[in-house]
């Protein structure tokens, strides 16, 4: 590895540690649920999943947990 590909990761590894610098705008997430697995998708603080719960009530544990996991990487839109 050269000297130019060492300070890339150490800046990486520096970047990673301050969480608060990113923030996602769109992503989709296959989640390995416990009995089935389900596709969650997240585009500009709106979450979706293919559950019949989110269906109906416009959340869900599979988008709970995932804002769980990215707590303040990404902006959160409720409609209620």
């Amino acid at each position: 590895m050269d000297y130019a590909m060492v300070s890339k990761l150490e800046k990486a590894r520096a970047y990673a540690k301050e969480p608060e610098r990113f923030k996602f705008d769109t992503f989709q997430v296959t989640m390995d649920g416990k009995n089935h697995s389900h596709v969650v998708t997240y585009d500009h603080g709106k979450w979706s999943c293919d559950c019949e719960f989110c269906k109906s009530h416009g959340r869900c544990s599979h988008t709970m947990a995932l804002e769980i996991i990215l707590n303040g990487m990404v902006d959160i839109a409720y409609d209620d």
